[in-house]
């Protein structure tokens, strides 16, 4: 009888032992396997910087209805402007004008008057929706107006300033208006001021 109980106590001891070595060994596999994640395969994208539609080189074209004012006697001219520039930034650019002027006289007496004229900018905007902005001129300017051979030629340069609006039609192609203060100041002992108001269009590459 003891040799009997002997033998059940040894089989039932290696059953139990068996059974907590297969629970050791389902759990260390449970717990390994949780370990592990599937490796996803990694691709490296370029980055492409963004770029902005409202920068670059621009140029453009204007009629410029102008007045020039000398003393107490003002008459008005008519003017082609030339633009280019270029578009930093929405809210800074630089740019460069040129206006060819033409007179049809003086006051009526018939004497020929021109007012030709260049002058380089600073231009601020403020965008008050993607299309369209206000802007000013701040620069430098140099006006040569004529008056034939009865009144003093004069060469005037200076501080020149201005300020417009602008809407863009297409991404490309947008519409202009502005003043632009020439020249005000004296000349030859006489008051002189030359301005123009522009209304143009302007091409951005």
């Amino acid at each position: 009888m003891i040799r009997s109980f002997e033998t059940k106590d040894i089989c039932m001891m290696k059953q139990l032992t068996l059974s907590l070595a297969t629970i050791v060994a389902l759990g260390t596999l449970a717990v390994a396997g949780g370990d592990i994640a599937p490796v996803e395969p990694v691709i490296d994208t370029p980055t492409v910087a963004p770029v902005s539609a409202d920068e670059g080189f621009y140029i453009g074209g204007a009629y410029g209805y102008g007045t020039m004012e000398v003393d107490n006697e003002d008459d008005n001219f008519n003017a082609f402007m030339v633009q280019t520039g270029y578009k930093m930034n929405p809210y800074v650019s630089f740019e460069g004008r040129y206006w060819f002027t033409s007179g049809d006289g003086w006051n009526g007496t018939g004497q020929d008057f021109s007012a030709d004229t260049w002058g380089i900018y600073v231009k601020p905007s403020y965008p008050i929706t993607d299309a369209f902005d206000l802007y000013a001129l701040l620069g430098y300017a140099s006006a040569d107006p004529e008056i034939n051979s009865q009144k003093p030629d004069y060469d005037t340069d200076g501080f020149s300033w201005g300020v417009g609006a602008s809407y863009d039609i297409t991404p490309h192609v947008g519409l202009f208006v502005d003043y632009t203060n020439l020249y005000d100041d004296t000349n030859n002992g006489e008051s002189l001021k030359v301005d123009t108001w522009n209304f143009g269009v302007s091409y951005k590459f």
